[in-house]
């Protein structure tokens, strides 16, 4: 549990430190997701961003599992 907790804590201080180069990174604009434009709301659902993110830890996760 403390290795998982560590390598958590590296990732994202990995991913504070290369913050603005991450931010220039399409993601969450991608083609599939919803965006929902309303006078009084807006409503973003970013369904191909989710997916590809969750593919890219699956895959992570399997090779630091084995």
């Amino acid at each position: 549990m403390r290795r998982i907790i560590i390598i958590v804590g590296i990732i994202i201080t990995l991913i504070g430190i290369f913050w603005p180069w991450l931010s220039k990174i399409p993601l969450g604009h991608l083609p599939g997701d919803i965006i929902i434009n309303r006078p009084n709301a807006r409503i973003y659902i970013p369904i191909t961003t989710m997916i590809l993110l969750s593919l890219l830890l699956t895959l992570i996760l399997r090779i630091f599992h084995k």
